[in-house]
């Protein structure tokens, strides 16, 4: 398609979008009376009008019928994660028994290491990308000092190459060839949370395991944003967050994975809890613990029920629309946002922009990282204040996320204009 940069082209984009009418469905900030233009779903996603149904319905229930909502409720509370399994097996490329909601995605991680970061004084090094979300860089050092080895020796970071601002595959591929026996685990952010680059997971997945590796991913940035296949490649396991592309409110419950072939694994070490007990028998208050089958015997504690209302609520809609839809226009708004971007740089001389982000759409989602060369925190703060939502990453990056489900053609037409208005007002 060839792109124009004007106010009625956006709008025949928008009046032929198949999902703009989902941009109803939910609840924007506005600045100066209007509507934000709003890029950090990426961090935060909007929040859906149908979400306070969704707790209010616990609410009521909470009220009305007390403890024996757990039972009698619409949506009884004690098995209220199991329909979320169909969904988001559907999102993230799973069968339903592979997938479960609990606790925060840092926690499920740490969760899942204890089953599948098992190192031995030969074999124990875990690789991880450069730059990895700092709460991931944390959970790797405390998980191998608690397993008696020290950081610098058991982690093992790919770096970008001098000058480069993505990691090469092959630079990827090469280290786990190179560590070879000595490497436990591959544990990466399948979308690298600066940069916005998506990695080839079911290549490296294929080569992690070739070592005799576990390979597990962090997905924050992934769920809800590109498409993914967990089990055809092969993945032991995963989690992500659900606040960011998948709308369903700050902080909120965490989805994770545990691919089929480790359900029957008795050999795994596990954290174990009530709620990942033999269902049928759980309320027996036996003292022997045995595993539901599936990724729910992973569960650890009760279910927090106000947590999961609001992200179910996204979940039904995504259930409703399927990740081809949005991908198709992932990529078409991204690829709409890259042009303007490019028009701006060319028409002024003030501007110069450095896309970050892989320009090949199999390498990205929707979120395009720009370096401001030449430009400050001074424009960061224009576009906030003239109603354009981003985040600023030091040293002048800005990432912007054009999220389908409620982002517009428009929008990326109109922040075009506030971001030339705001370059020329220095």
């Amino acid at each position: 398609m060839k792109f124009e940069n004007n106010l009625e082209f956006a709008k025949q984009l928008d009046a032929h979008d198949e999902l703009n009418k989902y941009r109803n469905e939910f609840i924007f900030p506005q600045i100066n009376n209007k509507d934000v233009i709003y890029f950090t779903g990426n961090s935060l996603g909007l929040q859906p009008k149908t979400a306070k149904k969704y707790v209010d319905e616990v609410m009521n229930d909470w009220a009305n019928l007390a403890v024996e909502g757990h039972f009698y409720a619409d949506k009884p509370w004690w098995d209220y994660h199991e329909r979320f399994c169909q969904p988001l097996s559907e999102i993230v490329g799973a069968k339903p028994t592979e997938v479960g909601v609990m606790n925060t995605l840092t926690v499920n991680l740490h969760l899942l290491m204890v089953s599948f970061y098992n190192p031995t004084p030969n074999k124990f090094k875990i690789i991880c990308e450069e730059k990895a979300f700092p709460s991931d860089q944390y959970m790797f050092q405390s998980q191998v000092k608690s397993r008696g080895f020290e950081p610098k020796d058991a982690i093992v970071e790919i770096k970008r190459r001098e000058g480069e601002h993505n990691i090469r595959i092959e630079d990827i591929l090469s280290k786990i060839e190179e560590i070879g026996d000595e490497l436990a685990l591959v544990l990466i952010g399948g979308v690298n949370y600066y940069t916005g680059q998506v990695f080839d997971m079911k290549t490296i997945t294929e080569a992690g395991h070739k070592v005799g590796a576990y390979v597990g991913w962090d997905l924050a940035h992934a769920a809800g944003n590109i498409e993914l296949e967990l089990n055809k490649w092969g993945v032991d396991f995963a989690a992500w967050c659900s606040y960011k592309y998948m709308n369903s409110g700050p902080g909120n419950v965490s989805g994770y994975f545990v691919h089929e072939k480790h359900h029957e694994d008795k050999d795994l070490n596990r954290f174990a809890g009530w709620y990942g007990h033999n269902k049928e028998r759980r309320f027996l208050m036996e003292p022997n613990f045995d595993a539901v089958h599936g990724a729910n015997g992973w569960q650890v504690s009760n279910l927090p029920i106000l947590s999961m209302a609001p992200y179910l609520a996204s979940v039904d809609m995504f259930a409703e629309i399927g990740m081809k839809k949005i991908v198709k226009k992932r990529n078409l708004i991204t690829s709409y946002l890259e042009f303007i971007l490019h028009e701006i740089d060319a028409e002024l001389e003030e501007a110069e922009f450095e896309i970050l982000t892989p320009a090949n759409q199999e390498e990205r989602g929707c979120q395009l990282s720009v370096y401001l060369h030449g430009q400050g925190k001074e424009l960061f703060h224009y576009l906030m204040k003239n109603g354009v939502v981003t985040d600023w990453r030091e040293p002048n990056v800005i990432r912007l996320a054009p999220v389908p489900l409620y982002t517009s053609f428009e929008d990326m037409y109109n922040f075009g204009q506030i971001l030339k208005k705001g370059i020329l007002s220095k």
